[in-house]
């Protein structure tokens, strides 16, 4: 996979990241997406 196309996500309260892949062709607009927090188990 291009690293130009890999975006990183950030976990304001707990501090994880995670790396998901967009297409900066289709998509303009930021992604906000829900993940599980392993550390806070909740979805952030």
């Amino acid at each position: 996979m291009s690293q130009d196309r890999l975006i990183p996500l950030r976990n304001k309260e707990s501090g994880e990241v995670y790396w998901t892949s967009k297409n900066k062709k289709k998509v303009e607009r930021k992604i906000d997406l829900k993940k599980y927090s392993k550390k806070l188990r909740k979805r952030v």
